[in-house]
């Protein structure tokens, strides 16, 4: 799963930097993406593999709170850049002349400024709650990477300011992002239907299949797993290992292939470029 999240996302950006055509705020998006995938998957699997083929069981504690800031920023990162996503396709369906006006390369830098820095401010008091809890119980954590809900329950103080944090972060900034998706995409199926033939609709509604199949292997397991973490409490520990490795770990290799294989001008670039090499 590494390697093909690896060179799946390494082969998107390269696909995309070296294609002048493909220099479009789509791709920029695509490219954010897959960025994002790239940190995630590094932030949690090295240290993943070396439990299970070096049995490397310790990590330092400012590297484990490292970690799990990462993992949560990149978490609200990604949801942001489907957002962004979700606006281009709008944009482009439902306003397609003034496409190049509206979204022009500085105000495509700017969406991607304001992504990062949003994940990054809000998950800042992620870890500075966890770090100021005491933690005077055990240092075992039952997971195979710092998840927050599984370090903050080590402390042995009221934690119910992280939980309650946590909750917020998922319903009102997750909430909100799937808020505004569900408007941009219920404007474009409006836009969608009325286009006069059924090849003009399948065509149009082709261009965002991609963005809603990344859209469902990121959100829906996320909530499933957020809500399995703070609820419930008599699902056994390996089926929470298990569910919460493949929630994180899933959509980073399913994302390159999703965006490769469904959007058409990024597997003609790579098709074309092997094509070339053999012959």
């Amino acid at each position: 799963m590494y390697a093909i999240a690896l060179l799946g996302n390494s082969t998107i950006l390269f696909i995309v930097k070296t294609e002048p055509s493909l220099h479009e705020p789509m791709y920029y998006f695509v490219c954010m993406l897959a960025t994002s995938d790239l940190v995630l998957n590094t932030s949690i699997l090295p240290k993943l593999l070396s439990i299970f083929w070096f049995n490397s069981r310790e990590i330092d504690f400012s590297a484990c709170f490292t970690q799990m800031y990462l993992v949560l920023c990149f978490s609200v990162i990604e949801s942001g850049i489907f957002v962004a996503m979700a606006l281009d396709r709008y944009v482009a369906i439902c306003h397609p002349l003034r496409h190049s006006t509206i979204l022009t390369s500085p105000i495509v830098a700017k969406i991607g400024l304001a992504v990062v820095l949003r994940g990054a401010v809000i998950t800042l008091p992620f870890l500075i709650l966890a770090r100021q809890w005491p933690y005077c119980r055990t240092n075992l954590i039952p997971h195979p990477f710092c998840a927050h809900i599984a370090v903050v329950s080590l402390a042995c103080g009221d934690t119910r300011a992280s939980n309650y944090y946590g909750l917020f972060v998922l319903f009102c900034v997750n909430g909100l992002d799937v808020t505004f998706i569900t408007i941009s995409y219920t404007q474009i199926l409006r836009a969608i239907f009325r286009l006069p033939t059924k090849d003009a609709r399948l065509k149009t509604f082709g261009t965002c299949t991609s963005h809603l199949c990344a859209i469902v292997a990121f959100y829906i397991p996320g909530l499933f797993l957020s809500l399995l973490q703070r609820f419930a409490q008599n699902v056994p520990l390996h089926f929470h290992v298990l569910f919460s490795s493949m929630c994180l770990l899933m959509p980073n290799m399913l994302n390159p292939i999703i965006f490769g294989m469904r959007t058409k001008q990024v597997w003609e670039r790579l098709f074309g470029r092997f094509s070339l090499k053999g012959t």
